[in-house]
């Protein structure tokens, strides 16, 4: 199929592009390049001999969007174009509602335009909120707790009444949990335009000398050792669950499914383990709770079994190489001495 990718030059994005092609299908990414380098497509042929189609636009501009899809007569899309951090979306809520909201309404605007039937739509374990009981079952009550999470939730429910009313959508909700990893090559990973505030490149940056030391916000939640616990869930996991998710509206209509390990890694454990991947300490320092943080969040993953036939396979040593493997072609310095 020919597959329109909207966010496809982000981390997730271009990780599943780069499955999509490898699977035979055809992609074409569109994005604002608003956090993401223009160099995506390259990388993409240069891993997989195959140049993707690029659109820069903008997923608010719905004729753009509407014309993209027919000229390049796409027959599905998967959605990951989103403002994503929680931080930011504390200070600008209406910036989040703008993009995530109406940005996925006129996606399905366009959709419903051009008579495209299929969607996969990125969500996130953050619309489950405190967890009341963990592993985190796909019906576990739903309480977000910041704006950006209450936008993803907003367009869940947005697709959730479109395809209930009988229309002509098929519909897969992923609520996946950490992301993490790179593309094994190394030609690839997340290299976001802002500096990340994700726990691996921040990581990362201190390893190669960026950074003095990692904050780690909070040591006194009630966890094994006083650190959050989180899903971390390698990118190319996540991306072979997209190609089974787009398997599935063959027979589903909507589906709401996590996509993580099951197993919760504290962040002093993913700490160690980068340190033990490398030989060389990570220096951390504590600070104050970050605001909206919760504890412990980790998946129950069999419905993606059941439903998809999809579970996550890489280990968190190989995140942490592949990490690192990419993260070090981003300090030509660092890379010198690894090499």
């Amino acid at each position: 199929m020919t597959i329109l990718v909207t966010g496809g030059a982000g981390f997730v994005g271009s990780h599943v592009s780069i499955a999509l092609i490898e699977a035979g299908h055809r992609v074409v990414i569109f994005d604002n390049f608003a956090n993401a380098r223009r160099d995506v497509a390259d990388r993409i042929y240069r891993i997989t001999g195959v140049w993707p189609t690029l659109v820069e636009g903008d997923v608010r501009d719905g004729a753009l969007l509407a014309l993209t899809m027919r000229e390049h007569q796409c027959e599905a899309v998967m959605h990951f174009a989103a403002l994503k951090s929680i931080r930011q979306s504390i200070d600008h809520p209406l910036a989040y509602y703008e993009t995530n909201v109406l940005g996925s309404l006129r996606v399905l605007q366009a959709m419903q335009e051009v008579g495209i039937g299929k969607l996969v739509f990125s969500s996130s374990a953050a619309v489950y909120g405190k967890p009341i009981s963990v592993p985190l079952r796909e019906d576990h009550p739903l309480a977000p707790q910041n704006p950006y999470a209450r936008s993803k939730r907003a367009v869940e429910q947005m697709f959730e009444d479109s395809v209930r009313s009988g229309s002509w959508l098929r519909i897969a909700i992923l609520r996946y949990f950490n992301p993490v990893g790179a593309h094994p090559s190394g030609l690839i990973g997340e290299n976001p335009l802002e500096l990340p505030d994700g726990i691996v490149p921040c990581i990362a940056r201190v390893m190669a000398g960026r950074d003095p030391c990692l904050n780690v916000f909070g040591n006194d939640y009630e966890t094994r050792d006083g650190t959050c616990i989180r899903d971390y869930v390698h990118v190319m996991d996540l991306a072979e669950g997209h190609l089974r998710a787009l398997e599935s509206l063959q027979t589903e209509k909507l589906i709401t499914v996590n996509l993580g390990t099951g197993c919760g890694v504290s962040v002093l454990e993913m700490i160690h383990a980068f340190s033990e991947s490398r030989g060389k300490k990570v220096p951390y320092r504590f600070s104050r709770r970050r605001q909206g943080d919760v504890a412990s969040s980790f998946a129950y993953p069999g419905l993606a079994l059941t439903k998809l036939n999809w579970r996550a396979r890489r280990s968190l040593v190989e995140m942490c190489q592949d990490s690192w493997r990419w993260h070090s072609s981003l300090f030509p310095d660092v890379l010198e001495t690894v090499l």
